[in-house]
């Protein structure tokens, strides 16, 4: 079932990623992204009370809310650099580029939660490295 998620994820991602350039025409690029999180913002609670996952809340720990938090901060960071890098950037050129956040990820998952890098994980990142340095060239 993570597959179909993922999937799933993947393809709104990409959805994002063009509806994102359409709209953000003639729009500053940090309003759009605040634009953006309203909306997320609304939908995610929406999802919370419509699953009922709202008593939750109080079960989260000290170290979760942190985590999460930070998650969130980097979430942020990660938004509105992308929101500048697409108005500025053509969207062919800028996903590539941070879809190797992929790449980064296999890398700290393996630091951070020893996570094994095995050959296959190796191949997987020098591809997708390879693959995007090959859509970014000229």
């Amino acid at each position: 079932m993570w597959l179909v998620f993922a999937l799933l994820s993947a393809v709104f991602a990409a959805l994002t990623s063009v509806l994102a350039k359409i709209g953000i025409e003639n729009v500053e690029s940090n309003l759009a992204t605040a634009i953006r999180t309203v909306v997320v913002l609304i939908m995610a609670w929406g999802m919370v009370f419509l699953t009922k996952g709202q008593g939750g809340i109080s079960d989260i720990s000290r170290k979760s809310w942190i985590f999460l938090i930070l998650s969130g901060l980097a979430t942020g960071a990660s938004w509105l650099c992308y929101y500048k890098a697409i108005q500025i950037g053509e969207v062919s050129k800028v996903v590539p580029v941070d879809k190797l956040s992929v790449v980064i990820t296999l890398i700290l998952a393996a630091v951070f939660l020893h996570e094994k890098f095995t050959p296959k994980t190796l191949l997987g990142a020098v591809l997708i490295t390879a693959g995007t340095l090959i859509l970014i060239s000229k």
